[in-house]
């Protein structure tokens, strides 16, 4: 059959075309296409027609799928996809690996200082003398100054004030001397604006005798009837037991409104509640609820070693047996062995632990609880206060052997001092260290003015985390007070025992009353006489001040990891030098403090430590005029009161060759290759 030429159509129609117009009367449908080429005797492929055009912008899906199953075009693919696949794989083993690997996250009540409020004489912002929540919220900007992200803030509960806020008569409620709840919920809030962290006083092994469960007890009310520890007793005769109080004479005084005698280890102000009656157990854990409910980060719990006596109440056996039992006055007259940390004290601990890690699953929000016990020599009773990998307790029980510093001005018995903690602490627990609260001097009174920077330095370069007493931070020293002017109620029964001389008011400047109180000529205690040279406005202008280098080491303890998480060693202790360093596995920057708690100048030779360089240059000495300064590390020389922070670089640690002189909490290594953090 022949086929005539001229009726063979060349090429195929793009389908996809139409006229700019949308008119489509010159194009041939497919059908038509098809047909002309059926009636001219020509057979094609159903694909042959697509494969004389390249693909197209349009193109119907028929064309698509014709030309995606082509391998050109479908290998590719299937490369780049299992490629995306394998790197996703990879990416996850990474990512897990690297998790698994890396040492947990501090939490925020590791990674800065706490600094301890006493509200009554931080700022006073209503004229009337005293301290109050407004007034901390005024001096935000100070924690931050000092790089501080936990600020504990003592009792402002509604209080009678026998015992300044230790004796609360409502524990859901803020005393109006203070503020009011308003006032907390607007500071809480400012805080956490910020980055803060508040950590409230809470006080349970007692309440004030005006608490409306204690005027319950007293007339029997069923419900309420042994919420306290009362005990028979005759209102003219002997005590029930020869307990004393903390501040001096009986724990028992007699009731007329209920005929009996209840305890009460402190003030007969304060009775103790009677933690045996879980009504009252329950009571604590439903305040401790209120407060986690409105954001607050943590606790500080006071005094707790005393919240369980023994239920036998037998006297308790005298420090003298030969001393009439007539002039046992004071708890050091006796062995506490019937008072204190008694069986089932760190059960409800742990009751109250277990209510905080309720509220601590969100991310960012965990809770923090701290234990109050001085248990001075009986270290090890302070130690249980610890949680363990069974069961959860305190982040830390509070470590006072550091207030001990003064009673002998040596580099040894600085060691020993934090030995005490760094040898008995369970292992991986993380240590903390106090130098000053609102019950002991102040470290400017107790050690001297020219100790206060040293002290800082081994405050803040050792291991854990360090509590700083308001004021520390500038040297404030101890104000006199007079007989006539004396507040608080120890001192009131003892006058070498009060406490006011710590707790004089905050000085921000050398204006009126130093900044405390700008309204009016009203201070609860005096203002010590020195603020105009010694305050926080001056010192921030001065690069040597107390202050300054106080900012210094805490903005160093965070930014380097040696000192926030890395190896804490011993190197040297004599008569006058206490000097460790602190080094991490894998980091080639470690720092050596030598400081001179003693009497006199030293020279220090550390030539036996063949992990040090011979040449040392000083980073940050506690006499600015030897900041910079290149030791010999067979000649460190430093004067009385003086500390230096040494950083040096090396490739070799110290602690693989001394384990027994070193401590980590958890141990971490750097990779410098890729800057992170992984357990080895």
């Amino acid at each position: 059959m022949s086929v005539r030429k001229d009726s063979v159509e060349l090429g195929v129609t793009n389908l996809g075309f139409r006229d700019a117009d949308g008119d489509a009367s010159d194009t041939i449908s497919e059908a038509e296409s098809v047909e002309k080429q059926e009636s001219v005797g020509v057979k094609m492929d159903p694909e042959e027609k697509y494969n004389q055009m390249k693909p197209y912008a349009g193109m119907p899906k028929e064309v698509l799928l014709l030309y995606s199953s082509q391998a050109r075009y479908r290998v590719p693919r299937e490369v780049l996809f299992w490629l995306m696949v394998c790197v996703t794989l990879a990416l996850v083993a990474v990512t897990i690996t690297l998790i698994a690997l890396s040492p947990r996250c501090l939490s925020w009540w590791q990674a800065s200082p706490v600094y301890q409020v006493y509200p009554r004489s931080f700022k006073d912002s209503d004229g009337d003398g005293v301290g109050d929540l407004k007034g901390i919220m005024e001096k935000l900007d100070h924690f931050q100054y000092l790089n501080i992200k936990s600020v504990w803030i003592s009792p402002f509960y509604r209080s009678p004030m026998k015992d300044f806020g230790y004796d609360v008569e409502d524990f859901r409620d803020i005393d109006p001397l203070f503020g009011t709840m308003q006032d907390f919920e607007e500071l809480l809030a400012a805080m956490h604006d910020r980055g803060l962290k508040l950590i409230m006083d809470f006080i349970p092994n007692h309440t004030s005798d005006r608490h409306r469960w204690f005027n319950l007890s007293r007339i029997r009310d069923p419900h309420y009837d042994d919420y306290y520890v009362w005990v028979d007793c005759d209102p003219n005769g002997p005590k029930p037991n020869n307990w004393v109080s903390i501040f001096g004479n009986s724990s028992w005084t007699y009731d007329e409104v209920r005929g009996q005698c209840y305890l009460h280890q402190f003030l007969k102000e304060q009775p103790d509640l009677n933690f045996r009656n879980p009504n009252v157990v329950q009571e604590i854990i439903d305040i401790i609820h209120f407060w986690l409910k409105k954001g607050v980060d943590g606790f500080r719990m006071d005094a707790v070693k005393h919240i369980l006596e023994a239920a036998h109440l037998r006297d308790e056996p005298q420090v003298d047996p030969n001393k009439p039992p007539e002039l046992v006055t004071t708890e050091w007259d006796l062995h506490s062995d019937y008072t204190t940390s008694q069986v089932g004290l760190h059960d409800l601990l742990r009751e109250f632990r277990a209510v905080l890690d309720t509220y601590s699953r969100e991310p960012s929000k965990y809770r923090f609880m701290v234990t109050e016990s001085y248990d001075y020599d009986e270290v090890e009773k302070t130690m249980m206060y610890y949680s363990t990998h069974l069961v959860r307790e305190s982040d830390f029980p509070f470590n006072f052997y550091l207030l001990d510093l003064p009673h002998n001005a040596s580099g040894v018995w600085a060691k020993h001092l934090v030995h005490i903690w760094m040898g008995n602490m369970p292992r991986g627990e993380w240590p903390n260290w106090v130098v000053g609260n609102h019950d002991r001097h102040r470290i400017g009174s107790s050690a001297g003015p020219a100790y206060v920077r040293v002290i800082n330095m081994l405050l803040l370069t050792l291991p854990g985390t360090p509590t700083t007493y308001y004021g520390e931070e500038i040297g404030m020293e101890n104000i006199n007070v007079t007989q006539s002017e004396i507040q608080d109620p120890a001192g009131k029964y003892n006058t070498s025992a009060s406490r006011d001389p710590e707790r004089s008011p905050m000085q921000w400047n050398g204006d009126m009353n130093a900044g405390f109180n700008n309204k009016t000529n009203i201070t609860w205690l005096p203002v010590h006489p020195d603020y105009e040279t010694v305050n926080v406005e001056v010192q921030m202008k001065d690069s040597g001040s107390v202050l300054s280098q106080y900012r210094f080491l805490s903005n160093l303890r965070e930014s380097e990891l040696a000192l926030h998480r890395g190896w804490f060693c011993y190197i040297h202790a004599d008569a006058n030098v206490f000097s460790y360093l602190r080094e991490l596995d894998g980091l080639n920057r470690a720092y050596l403090m030598v400081l001179n708690f003693g009497k006199e100048s030293a020279i220090t030779d550390l030539s036996s430590i063949p992990e040090l360089p011979d040449q040392l240059m000083v980073l940050l000495s506690t006499n600015q005029v030897n900041d910079g300064k290149v030791y010999q590390k067979s000649q460190i020389q430093t004067e009385a009161g003086e500390g230096l922070v040494i950083q040096y670089s090396t490739s070799r640690r110290y602690n693989p060759n001394h384990p027994e002189e070193c401590y980590v909490s958890e141990k971490a290594c750097y990779l410098p290759t890729i800057n992170i953090l992984y357990k080895c």
